[in-house]
């Protein structure tokens, strides 16, 4: 998981890859609960959410997934699949009506196009793209990798959810923090909340709040205070954990990283993960 939005949105999948009030409804929270003695502290428990985390991330580029996205300009859904090694966006509905007619044959035709685009391309030229995009991963998966250096974490108790329990665990800058690399500057402006499963250590829900300006030098993007991150995740099948919901609430002027909006929200749903060694092939919905 992680805080990180690209034109692929592997966020999910990275800042992934940062962290909704509605799915927090829906999950039954209890009131939060004192922790006991034999319960971790707040940094082993973000210490195994870490690895936990790994593991998703590693998963996460396998599967075709729709994703809904609702921001100012109003809902758009889109298919994103695999197109030879990296991931595609179709259009399917907007503001909740399927494409069709000629809006449906443009779409149609892009695909179709970037299709042969893709299957012409030179060895290297596919190297390329490819490298491409795992480069853009690796920016967001950099600041997933800073996080348990860039907070000091308190369990501040557990919760029964739904699901089962969680731990709360409260993070606030680590003073002595240096940034690595330009990508976690970000998290020394944050405050947060992780809500993280006591049996599987996987990161059910987290928020993060912006408390001063900071500018990610490799996103070409300023993040002003006021600025609020929400990310949910739910369980895919084979121990893979992955976003369920990512909303971005801003108060800032200026948010290049999310295409000016004030308010971006992102619903993740219809994983599916194709058999090894096998590109997924445009699901064809009515």
């Amino acid at each position: 998981m992680g805080f990180g939005l690209s034109q692929h949105t592997f966020l999910p999948f990275a800042v992934s890859e940062l962290v909704t009030a509605t799915f927090l409804i829906g999950l039954g929270c209890s009131p939060l609960t004192v922790a006991a003695d034999s319960d971790p502290d707040g940094a082993t428990i973000i210490a195994r959410s870490m690895k936990a985390s790994e593991a998703d991330w590693a998963a996460a580029r396998f599967y075709a997934y729709d994703e809904r996205v609702h921001d100012d300009d109003g809902t758009r859904t889109y298919e994103v699949l695999d197109l030879l090694g990296t991931p595609y966006k179709r259009v399917t509905t907007v503001n909740g009506a399927p494409v069709s007619g000629d809006q449906k044959e443009k779409e149609d035709q892009k695909l179709s196009h970037e299709r042969e685009k893709r299957e012409s391309e030179s060895a290297e030229e596919r190297s390329q793209r490819v490298r491409d995009y795992e480069n853009s991963r690796e920016q967001a998966h950099r600041i997933i990798l800073a996080m348990p250096h860039a907070f000091d974490y308190r369990l501040a108790g557990k919760r029964q959810l739904s699901t089962g329990t969680v731990y709360i665990v409260e993070a606030t800058p680590n003073k002595a923090y240096d940034p690595p690399n330009a990508e976690a500057e970000v998290l020394s402006a944050m405050t947060g909340e992780f809500w993280i499963d006591t049996r599987t250590y996987q990161w059910i829900h987290g928020v993060a709040h912006v408390r001063h300006p900071v500018t990610i030098h490799g996103f070409l993007a300023t993040v002003e205070p006021g600025t609020e991150f929400e990310l949910d995740q739910m369980y895919v099948g084979d121990n893979v954990w992955l976003p369920k919901h990512f909303e971005i609430r801003s108060q800032a002027s200026v948010l290049y990283l999310f295409h000016h909006h004030t308010f971006e929200e992102h619903t993740f749903f219809n994983y599916t993960k194709p058999p090894d060694g096998v590109n997924l092939a445009p699901v064809q919905r009515s």
